[in-house]
């Protein structure tokens, strides 16, 4: 139990004297910990991707017929 507590009091310490650093280790580890929990947490709620974007217009399926009528006038 020793160990704990003095590991709680040296992280304390830590935190009041060079917190830039201590806050700079801390979210060193949360960060992988959570890319690898948040994943499937999201999937467990019912998070679905978004739909792919088109990369392309869409074609019509049907030949192209030349525009009339709209010829300017000489």
């Amino acid at each position: 139990m020793s160990f704990l507590r003095t590991s709680y009091r040296t992280f304390q310490r830590h935190a009041h004297e060079n917190p830039v650093i201590f806050y700079s280790c801390v979210l060193g580890v949360v960060g992988p910990l959570l890319a690898i929990g948040v994943p499937p947490l999201r999937k467990s709620f019912g998070w679905q991707p978004a739909e792919r974007l088109p990369t392309t217009y869409p074609l019509p399926n049907r030949p192209r017929v030349p525009i009339q009528g709209y010829e300017d006038e000489q």
